[in-house]
């Protein structure tokens, strides 16, 4: 059986005319499948796998579920029921977008492209601009939106470029905590991430929008290669109230729209990263009136050439009930997940995406421990490159 390459410049395998041959072929795609399956599964963490046996929890039996120790087991299972095979693996990737785990997609539709022309890879479905995957899950998963860039890669396994981070210190860290619960213990993170860091305690809706403001002010110099911008505040679906009392406080699109590269010339290029923690208050007791605020900027088409002005943004937004706040010794589940993986990836030289991932799994792993004290998440990036804080 030969090999050639088609227009893309991909290997593939031509069709069988022989007996002989297709008995290879069928052995060939066999283990290339296999050693697929093998791959994803050495990179999947436990509590991946846990996500995995969850999705396919009215799939298999309970007993096949509590046996399987490995995302291979569970392939393993599938395979014997014919939902998996070399043929078909669109099960798969559906999987691991359900769960997050958009790095291993990309080697599923790596695999597809070389079986043959016919697959369609599922990384084609995204758009040219920043594609939005929204995920439907049970309540007890960490509910996850995602906006995802299409990165500039010449082939499947190309490895992408990179953000300089050089400067000593690396950036400016603004830490606003408004509930005296989770600021300190960001402030130790990234002070050991090698960040300038700034921690406000218990200001108003009013006092945090004017530190943001002023926190730029400075000459570029003191800028850095990042900033990163944390926020623990009770608030709404899109507003925050700092510790505002009475009022509706201010919407959180705002946040992100002060360090677009057109509001804040002196970072565009440069990756800016939010990281926020809602206690979530009921919205019927707020009381605001609409402003003319951008919202969402990750929707807009960029000048063609250009870098869109809402590039180089991760935003991780995270909400649980405010009640939470009443408990005694209450952290945030988020906030720990989130400085246990930062730490991890300086150890283990991690990109941003991965120390996500982790994070969505602390919390899915909380939640269904914890199905009265859930936390939900809101995930979009629109890096450009990957992102490392070792």
């Amino acid at each position: 059986m030969k090999i050639f390459s088609n227009h893309s410049g991909k290997e593939c395998y031509k069709k069988p005319s022989t007996y002989t041959d297709a008995v290879f072929y069928l052995i060939t795609w066999f283990l290339l499948c296999r050693v697929l399956m093998i791959n994803i599964s050495e990179e999947m963490s436990t509590e991946d796998v846990e996500e995995i046996k969850f999705l396919f929890g009215n799939t298999l039996s309970r007993e096949k579920v509590k046996k399987s120790k490995s995302f291979l087991d569970v392939i393993v299972e599938l395979e014997k029921l014919d939902l998996v095979s070399p043929e078909r693996v669109d099960i798969v990737g559906k999987c691991l977008l359900d769960i997050g785990r958009v790095d291993l997609v990309k080697k599923v539709n790596c695999y597809k492209m070389s079986a043959g022309p016919s697959a369609e890879p599922l990384a084609q479905r995204q758009s040219c601009q920043a594609a939005e995957i929204k995920q439907s899950q049970p309540a007890h998963i960490a509910r996850v939106n995602m906006v995802v860039p299409v990165h500039k890669e010449a082939a499947c396994g190309s490895p992408m470029e990179r953000y300089n981070l050089n400067t000593n210190p690396r950036g400016v860290c603004v830490i606003i905590d408004c509930v005296g619960n989770g600021g300190e213990m960001l402030e130790q993170t990234f002070k050991a991430l090698h960040f300038n860091v700034s921690l406000y305690l218990f200001l108003t809706s009013d006092l945090i929008l004017l530190s943001l403001r002023e926190i730029l002010r400075p000459t570029e110099n003191h800028i850095g290669d990042a900033f990163v911008c944390c926020i623990i505040s009770r608030g709404s679906t899109h507003r925050l109230l700092g510790t505002d009392e009475y009022g509706g406080g201010f919407a959180i699109d705002c946040i992100r729209n002060l360090f677009t590269g057109d509001a804040c010339p002196m970072l565009a290029g440069k990756p800016k990263l939010f990281f926020i923690q809602r206690y979530n208050v009921v919205e019927s007791n707020l009381n605001y009136v609409a402003e003319s605020v951008e919202v969402d900027g990750f929707n807009r088409q960029p000048a063609s050439g250009s870098i869109p002005k809402e590039a180089d943004i991760f935003w991780s937004h995270c909400w649980t009930d405010e009640r939470q706040l009443l408990q005694r010794k209450h952290h945030s589940v988020y906030l720990k997940a989130l400085t246990d993986a930062l730490h991890d990836a300086q150890r283990r030289k991690l990109n941003l995406v991965d120390v996500q991932m982790r994070v969505n799994g602390a919390i899915f792993e909380h939640n269904r421990r914890n199905p009265g004290a859930a936390y939900s998440i809101d995930v979009k990036h629109t890096l450009r490159k990957n992102l490392y804080l070792d």
